[in-house]
Formats: structure tokens, sequence, C-alpha cells
């Protein structure tokens, strides 16, 4: 009689499970562009399934694209995933995706485990497209043309390429193999048609070395540096994965509740440090692994207790020292752990009641950053510009996307609603 309710209990929580729609999160794609005359390209696409309990995700593959899948593997622990390609009527029986159209495709992934409550299924899918409509050249000029629904994207240009043009602001950098890349975060709300074109290096690709150099880069603004950043090495934005989501308390408690995910890929490493930011105190942390839901060992340690622990900061260590520090299994070789933590702050220095408005004054150093505002305030003034929105309890939320290195400094004013 217990193994039929069992049975019956598993039936119940993968049907409620297939009754929900698919949901997403953290994408990133990175475009390879292969020989023009092929018109296809090698797609690398970092996905996370994100509605709870589901066991298998569907990847739509887009109309005039003809697919060739190397295949998916599960981020935590590298290893692969079983996939098949199915077409849109068994995409809408699942349940995940009821508008789906019978004549689409999509590559269904079987999951290495149920996505935990509020966790995430995480995979890379690595497939080549032939897509002539979207990669084609014209002489000896290329084009790579398609509208971008991912928020974060790169595109690698064939060996012996230049850079042309790119019609939305991107970074670019040249990869160790010596083939360029542009990469481009969009802060909008709708996917956005990128165009980029590139044309053969006359003579070849020439990768001479770079000569050796003392002058040191810096993070001071250019005005206030003697030299240029000639070692600068730069950040790729659009690959980085370290979101944080800000919840500010009412004003007067000076106090902010926030959670920030963090993906290390880092074999044999066991532990996360979070240095609390001097004039912040940091209080009840605790932390997960998105993966699998697992609760993990959270502790604050200030001043001697850092030394004593012998735990490396990367930085001075004084008695006003604090940080929080997330333990966890280590590591394996090819895969990672996305963790979840949060905590409040309270900093009575950036977050407090000037008048009839808060003030809220704090540098983001992460590609992307959310605030949500105290329930029953409004917005009254915000200095960076963000996409901005209000919640379903009336709560005004701004979410900041910053695609260059550095931080920028978030500045946000508002005033309580009337009864």
């Amino acid at each position: 009689m217990e193994k039929l309710i069992l049975i019956v209990a598993l039936f119940v929580v993968q049907a409620a499970a297939a009754d929900q729609v698919q949901t997403s999160a953290d994408a990133f794609t990175r475009y390879e562009l292969l020989a023009p005359d092929s018109n296809s390209f090698r797609i690398y696409y970092d996905v996370s399934a994100a509605t709870a309990g589901v066991s298998s995700y569907y990847n739509p593959i887009r109309r005039g694209s003809k697919p060739d899948v190397h295949g998916v593997y599960d981020r935590m622990t590298g290893e692969p995933l079983e996939w098949s390609l199915v077409n849109g009527n068994s995409a809408k029986e699942s349940g995940l995706l009821p508008d789906a159209e019978p004549d689409a495709q999509f590559i269904r992934v079987e999951l290495a485990r149920p996505v935990p409550p509020n966790g995430r299924g995480r995979m890379l899918i690595d497939k080549t497209y032939e897509d002539a409509a979207s990669y084609f050249s014209d002489g000896d000029v290329i084009t790579f043309s398609r509208t971008l629904g991912v928020k974060r994207n790169a595109i690698t240009l064939p060996s012996g390429y230049e850079l042309l043009s790119v019609n939305y602001p991107s970074q670019v950098a040249t990869r160790a193999d010596g083939r360029i890349e542009v990469s481009f975060i969009n802060p909008g709300t709708i996917g956005v048609p990128y165009t980029m074109t590139a044309r053969p290096l006359k003579g070849g690709l020439d990768r001479k070395p770079a000569s050796s150099t003392t002058n040191p880069s810096s993070s001071k603004l250019t005005s206030e540096r003697p030299v240029a950043r000639v070692d600068f090495d730069i950040p790729q934005r659009a690959s980085q994965s370290r979101d944080i989501v800000y919840y500010l308390q009412q004003p007067e408690t000076h106090s902010f509740r926030l959670y920030h995910d963090y993906a290390e890929t880092r074999a044999g490493v066991d532990r996360y440090l979070n240095i609390v930011r001097p004039g912040s105190k940091a209080s009840d942390p605790s932390a997960e692994i998105l993966d699998t839901g697992e609760k993990l060992k959270v502790e604050i340690l200030q001043g001697a207790e850092i030394t004593a622990r012998k735990i490396d900061i990367g930085e001075p260590v004084s008695e006003n020292t604090e940080v929080v520090v997330i333990w966890f299994d280590p590591v394996p070789e090819g895969g990672s752990k996305l963790l979840r933590i949060t905590e409040t702050y309270t900093d009575p220095n950036r977050f407090f009641i000037l008048g009839d408005e808060f003030i809220w004054d704090r540098s983001f150093g992460r590609s992307r950053n959310t605030v949500v505002l105290p329930e029953r305030w409004y917005l009254t003034a915000n200095a960076v510009p963000a996409v901005i929105r209000t919640l379903e309890d009336g709560r005004v939320e701004l979410t900041y996307s910053n695609d260059r290195p550095g931080n920028i400094d978030v500045l946000i004013r508002g005033r309580r609603r009337g009864n």
C-alpha cells in the first residue's frame, strides 16, 4: 500500500510539473562563424531551466535553420545529457510549451535532475546551424545579421578576419587563438536586429607578440592615470553571470535584503568569500546550490577570526574587516556550482531618509543589477538609466545593465505614497 501511495505521489508531482509553462534563465549565446561559403555558425548556448520540478527542457530551433546537434552537457558535472529532436506536437503535449506550433522543431533535453524550487537546471547546448539568411557573404565582406532575443551574446569572427561594423554598442576583444570576438548585452525587453560585418585581413593573420611593459593597469579614470592601460585585460561583460537583486527595506532601518548568484567554475574550490564593504554590516546570511537545492554552511568572520582561520581574502585584514564565508564540496573537474547567497545589509551612510525622501546611493560592479523599492514608496529620481516597472504588489523595480568595465554609481530617491 505504501508503495502504491508513493507511485501516486510521484505521478501527481510529475503531472503538476508538466502543467507549468517552461521558463528559463541565465542565457548566454556564443556564435562561432565558420567558413563563409558554408553559411554556417556553431552555437554554444548556456541556459538554465527554471521551472521547479521539471526534468526536461525544450530548446526551439529557429525556422530556416538546418541544425546539427553536437551534444548537450550538464553544467554542474560536465557530463553529457540525453537529447532528441522533436516536433511542436511533442513539445505541446509535454505541457511546458502550450503554444508550440505543430511544424516547429525543438531539441528536447533530459535534465540530470529535476529543477529544485527556486533553482536551476543548467546546461550547455552545442550545435551548428546552416542559415544563409543570417550569415552570408558579398564579395569579401561577410555579414552576420540576426535578431538576438537572448540578452547576452558574443560573435566570434573566422580566423584572419577584421571587424568592419556592428550596429549595437559592443565590446571587442581578441581571443587567444587570434580570432576577433564582439560581445553584446541587450538592456531592453525585446530582441534586437543585430548586424555585424567583417572582411579578410590583407596578408593574413599577423600575431606578433606584444612588447613587454612596466606600465601597470589601473582602475582610475583616464584623466587620473599618468599612462595608458597597456596591460589591461578587458573583461567580457556579456559572459559574466553574477546577478544581484536588492530589496530595500523601510528606509528608517537603513537595511536592504539582497541575493546574488555566482557560478564557481574553478576545479577544487570549496568556498566563496563575500567581503562586506566598509560602512555596511551583514546579517542573517544563507546560501544554497541552485542546481540541487542543497543548503550550505555559512559563517560571518571578523578581523582576527579571519587570520586565525588562515583564510586568504586577497587583501590586508584589519580589525574591522568582515567576510561572509560559504562552504561547499569542491568543484569537480569540468563542472561548476551555481550558488545563491542571501543576506541583509545595514548601511546608514548610503541608505537613509532626508526630508520627505529616502536616498539610496551604492556602487555596482556587476553587469546586471536589480533594485526593488520599499513597499509604499514611489520613485522620484534615478541617476543611472534603468529599465523600470511596477510589480503586482505595487513595489517599483529598477534593472541596470552595465556593459562596460568598471562600476556604475547608482543614486535613487523615493517618496512615500499617501494613504
